[in-house]
Parts: C-alpha cells; sequence; structure tokens
C-alpha cells in the first residue's frame, strides 16, 4: 500500500471511530453560567453551570410536600414524601445573584436507607440564548453523596432532543429547616 493511501486510511479510521478529533473547537460564551461548544454539522455540547434553591421552610417555600404515606412519619429518611418544587435557578450561590431560570418539577424519597430522592423535574431557562428553553432531569439522587448524577432525557427550544448529565453537589444544607442550596453542572448534546 503506498504511504499516501496510508495516510488516508489513517486519517478516514481516526475521522470514523474518533469523532471527537474532528470537532470544532468553536465556543460561544453565555456569560458565566453557559458555553456551547459547535461539536459537529448538526449537534452542539453545552456545559451549564448554575444553582438550585430548595427552600422547604419560612413564609415563602419553593417546595412542599404534597403527599406523604402513611409510613412516612417513622421512616429516618422520609421514605413516601412526595414535593412539587418552583425553585430558583441562579448564576452563583448566592440567592441574590442572576436568576437564569426556575426549576419546576416532582420529587421524592424514595429509598428505605438512605436520603435518595427519585428527580423529575424541568429545568426552564429565563436568561440569555437560553431563555424559554427547558431541559428535563430524571434520575435517582443520592443527597449525602459528594456528587450525584441523573440523566438529561429530552428538551424544548435550543435544547430540543436533548441528552446528557447533569451533576448535583450540595453547596449548603440546614439539616434543621431542610433548606439547600445545590451546585448543577450539567452537559448536554442537543
Amino acid at each position: 500500500m503506498a504511504m499516501h493511501e496510508m495516510a488516508k486510511l489513517v486519517i478516514f479510521t481516526a475521522l470514523v471511530f474518533c469523532p471527537t478529533w474532528a470537532w470544532a473547537r468553536k465556543t460561544q460564551a453565555q456569560g458565566s453560567w453557559a458555553k456551547t461548544a459547535i461539536s459537529s454539522k448538526t449537534d452542539r455540547t453545552t456545559t451549564l453551570q448554575f444553582y438550585f434553591h430548595d427552600i422547604v421552610s419560612g413564609k415563602s417555600p419553593t417546595a412542599v410536600p404534597v403527599a406523604r404515606a402513611a409510613q412516612t412519619n417513622g421512616s429516618p429518611t422520609g421514605f413516601g414524601t412526595l414535593v412539587m418544587a418552583d425553585d430558583p435557578l441562579t448564576e452563583g450561590p448566592d440567592p441574590k445573584s442572576k436568576l437564569v431560570g426556575r426549576a419546576q418539577g416532582l420529587y421524592g424519597s424514595a429509598c428505605l436507607d438512605e436520603l435518595g430522592l427519585i428527580m423529575v423535574m424541568s429545568y426552564t431557562f429565563t436568561d440569555g440564548e437560553y431563555k424559554g428553553s427547558s431541559l428535563s432531569i430524571l434520575g435517582r439522587n443520592s443527597a449525602m453523596h459528594p456528587v450525584r448524577e441523573m440523566a438529561v432525557v429530552g428538551g424544548t427550544g435550543v435544547f430540543r432532543m436533548a441528552r446528557g448529565y447533569a451533576q448535583a453537589r450540595t453547596h449548603w444544607y440546614n439539616p434543621k429547616t431542610g433548606d439547600a442550596i445545590v451546585g448543577y453542572n450539567v452537559t448536554v448534546v442537543h
């Protein structure tokens, strides 16, 4: 096989079997909380970082219990509690930092032996290029683990047909009230 034919074969093989080598490295910044890279002619990879403020106490909670099983009061994990949420998403951990969206949906205690939640949430964005678009999150959230990963199973607007993952890290938690601020790093292909 001639040398130039071998080089063509190696390049072709690399492009077919290692498509990340062929990514265009173009990146678009969306403020400090979102970045988009063009990964092919049809796909974009977007990385988002924001904070989820889950307030279950006080006069204006953003998450409220809507159902409890009879056994819930005797459960150390709150097993059987179902909570409806409309939580703010902000650029930084400070509750007064820039609002970038809302986390709306349900989460419930789904584990008998640890604080394990099932999350069914729509993260709707209210800022920049993603205003009016949303991501659908579904998965188990082992709330006491340092890092939890949930699936991005879809989206709307610029995130239509999205797929990816969300990693959650607790930034602050008040065990007396149950209020929490959780940092999210989300990687999504759309």
